[in-house]
């Protein structure tokens, strides 16, 4: 055989596709990252003002803030809630204001709506005292434990999924089969939920108080993951594994609240990370380790969504394929 020969039997045509397909995974991996992150800037951040009316409106005016008026007790409850990102409290007998807000709600959030209150505030000839009303656990320094977490735990799930995969074949040979598949996927989920709750609440005191709500929330995030990813694999057989890291890895990650929190990001990431796992699991996270579980159940149902089409979606697709074979 020629050099060429050689070549062509050594690499073939889907051989090249797939390749081509990894370095356009790299290349959409490298724009949504450095897109995400390279430059934070505030996005309506929601802000409660205790002062005169004026004040309101100069922040509402502002590109940043979405400014409402209402007295400090409601302020200081609906930031406790997790609902408000902070309050500011003009002293109207002096000129020293005071920012109310909430670290747990994001370390980054935080800071950027000091530094916006803070030269709103320098241009009326004024100061601002800060005053975290729902700090971070000590373990949990920049609050970004929870997403951590969150990317560990979708990780398990696609990886596991595409392990069976690649061992067994990527379309399951008929519905019983793929429902096999699925059922090993629970008691897998359960050991994730468990242990990588374990880690950060008993391990690491990172996340403390919650350990079976963590526990549950891992469990769900595990089984969407997988499920979605024999989802796509039946559909698109081995490309279905690269369709998984675009959505759970390159799109999901850097629009999931971690580093930066959604009013932070630009307006792709902003739109899609409240309806990814990965932004529903880490904001449900926040919300249960910090704000007593308000508002988490919307994130939770979703994730639940996510885990039931993927398994509903595996299951039909495996029948249709098997009856079109």
């Amino acid at each position: 055989m020629t050099f060429t020969d050689e070549l062509k039997d050594a690499i073939s045509r889907r051989t090249v596709l797939l390749v081509l397909g990894v370095l356009a995974v790299q290349i959409a991996f490298i724009a949504s990252y450095v897109g995400a992150f390279h430059q934070p800037t505030p996005h309506e951040i929601d802000i409660a003002v205790v002062g005169p009316d004026q004040v309101v409106q100069q922040l509402d005016d502002s590109l940043e803030l979405s400014a409402s008026a209402m007295t400090e007790a409601e302020a200081r409850a609906q930031i406790e809630r997790g609902e408000l990102a902070g309050a500011l409290v003009v002293d109207t007998s002096g000129t020293q204001d005071t920012l109310l807000t909430a670290t747990a709600r994001g370390s980054s959030l935080a800071t950027a709506l000091q530094s916006v209150v803070e030269q709103a505030d320098a241009q009326q000839g004024r100061t601002v005292a800060v005053q975290d009303l729902v700090p971070l656990e000590e373990g949990d320094a920049r609050g970004m434990s929870g997403f951590y977490l969150v990317i560990g735990w979708l990780v398990g799930g696609y990886l596991v999924a595409s392990l069976l995969g690649v061992a067994k074949g990527a379309r399951p040979a008929n519905r019983r089969r793929a429902a096999i598949r699925l059922g090993a996927m629970v008691p897998y989920a359960v050991a994730s939920g468990l242990t990588g709750a374990l880690v950060v609440d008993q391990g690491l005191g990172a996340l403390t108080g919650h350990y079976w709500a963590i526990a549950g929330v891992g469990t769900l995030l595990v089984l969407a993951s997988a499920t979605v990813t024999m989802a796509l694999q039946v559909l698109f057989g081995t490309i279905g594994i690269g369709l998984t890291v675009l959505l759970f890895v390159v799109l999901g990650n850097p629009s999931a609240g971690g580093a930066y929190q959604l009013e932070l990001l630009p307006g792709l990431w902003r739109g899609i990370g409240e309806w990814l796992p990965n932004g529903a699991g880490t904001t449900a996270l926040r919300e249960i380790v910090y704000f007593g579980g308000h508002g988490a159940a919307g994130h939770l149902w979703l994730i639940v969504a996510y885990a039931v089409v993927g398994a509903a979606v595996t299951l039909a697709a495996s029948a249709a394929i098997r009856r079109r074979d």
